[in-house]
């Protein structure tokens, strides 16, 4: 009881201290919170469109499901060189070239109708698929990343869950107005809409982003407070003594990421998570317009309260977590415990296929999505544990493996949905994944602690 007292005495203090020295660190997680809504939107655009898309170049459900599946198998092979390029070049100079481009061919997207023949206008657009999702691979390691430098350890599993949420929110936001500009105006300009704004987010991205050692803006009083904290500061800046250029990483090195035990239950959780959002950001619209007989526009509403759900559960998670710590939680548990909880109600998914009213699905989806966001604390508990010298490596190798239920999540239902003419074990297929998440965090994962590299390999 009374290292409870204790704790929340220092929380207190904590507030209060917070007060004094500014907040300019949430400006920076709210810059990565808005690219996050478009880069999420950009993912989905295909999905809100995919109707009137594969009805215009006469795609099947299992060619649809192909050339969803482009964006994953790009995204997951980009991930660990995107990674690699953050550490090696910094968050900002990656991080907004890869807005730019991902930018680039979000508006391409809307051009393959101008290839002659059906072939070749579907190999155009999954083309245009895949690099959209190999521009876009350094995104979410770059997010860890801000935040790693940005938020000291007992702040970085809202600020996580945060910017994690923001996919949610892009559903939220863009699935109306995308599926209206899809009705009004045709499916191509939905693509050139979403692309243009991306061209402004990554101007405004050069123009604000530096790292906190060396923002015009950052107070001293702020960078002594994260500094002390846990926050990295000077990650993008960091030399190598002996050379002053950033130190290369020895094999030995590199192959912790893929030996240690923590690392792979990570890795597992953030597949099963993945594959949730892979069906909501794909088929889930089209599910509605195929299965539950819904018009574009009904969808364009009813996708919207599963995603507010995984926005809400999101930051509960994330805020949870950290309120854990705070109170003297050890790390490990107070990552673990949201995780679990929320992965429980994520296999509720599988009950869709005996619902017998739209609404039944729609409560029974939602009540799945606040569990997939209240489990996503994975970049929070990435940030606590990957080596400090390999946050972005480390990122991009839990994000890559993560992503491969990108590649495999729409070919499965799509085949599924092919051969079986139903959702059904399509939906139990998705909401398995729940069962095996647990299975990693609370087995395979043992205690969450700071990976160390092998110190006689270091350079």
């Amino acid at each position: 009881m009374e290292a409870f007292d204790i704790a929340a005495a220092k929380s207190s203090r904590s507030s209060v201290e917070q007060g004094r020295i500014g907040h300019f660190r949430y400006c920076i997680l709210g810059l990565i919170f808005c690219v996050t809504v478009l880069n999420y939107a950009d993912r989905a655009t295909l999905s809100i469109a995919g109707t009137f898309v594969a009805k215009d170049l006469h795609l099947t459900p299992a060619a649809l499901g192909v050339v969803f599946s482009a964006f994953g198998w790009a995204y997951a092979i980009g991930q660990i060189p995107g990674g690699w390029l953050l550490d090696r070049f910094g968050a900002r100079r990656v991080y907004g070239a890869s807005i730019l481009l991902w930018s680039f061919f979000t508006m391409c997207q809307g051009t393959v109708s101008i290839f002659g023949s059906v072939a070749s206008a579907t190999a155009a657009l999954f083309v245009m698929r895949f690099m959209l999702g190999l521009v876009e691979s350094p995104a979410f390691p770059g997010n860890a990343r801000v935040v790693a430098a940005w938020f000291p350890t007992a702040e970085r599993g809202t600020a996580s869950a945060l910017f994690n949420s923001a996919q949610y929110l892009a559903v939220v936001i863009f699935t109306p107005l995308m599926a209206w500009f899809t009705h009004a105006f045709g499916w191509h300009y939905v693509f050139f809409l979403m692309g243009a704004l991306g061209v402004v987010a990554a101007l405004i991205w050069f123009a604000t982003m530096h790292e906190p050692s060396t923002h015009p803006r950052m107070s001293r009083a702020e960078l002594d407070y994260i500094a002390e904290r846990g926050a990295l500061v000077n990650l993008d800046s960091r030399r190598d003594d002996k050379s002053g250029a950033r130190r290369r990483f020895t094999r030995a090195e590199i192959a912790t990421l893929f030996t240690d035990r923590k690392l792979w239950a990570l890795y597992i959780g953030q597949y099963c998570i993945t594959a949730l959002t892979y069906f909501f950001i794909t088929w889930f619209p089209i599910y509605l317009v195929k299965e539950r007989g819904m018009n574009i526009m009904t969808v364009g509403l009813v996708a919207a309260l599963p995603a507010i759900c995984g926005f809400s559960g999101g930051v509960l998670g994330g805020a949870f977590s950290d309120w854990l710590i705070r109170r003297g939680v050890p790390m490990s548990a107070a990552r673990k415990t949201p995780f679990m909880i929320g992965m429980v109600l994520a296999t509720t998914l599988m009950a869709a296929p005996f619902a017998s009213s739209d609404t039944a699905v729609v409560v029974l989806v939602s009540l799945a999505f606040f569990g997939k966001g209240l489990g996503a604390v994975g970049w929070a508990v990435l940030a606590d544990v990957a080596p400090r010298e390999m946050t972005g490596l480390s990122g991009g190798v839990f994000n890559g493996i993560g992503n491969v239920a990108g590649i495999v999540t729409p070919m499965v239902i799509g085949f599924v949905v092919a051969t079986t003419g139903s959702f059904d074990r399509a939906l139990w297929f998705v909401g398995a994944h729940g069962v095996v998440a647990i299975l990693a965090y609370g087995v395979l994962a043992g205690r969450f602690a700071r990976v160390e590299l092998p110190v006689t390999e270091r350079a």
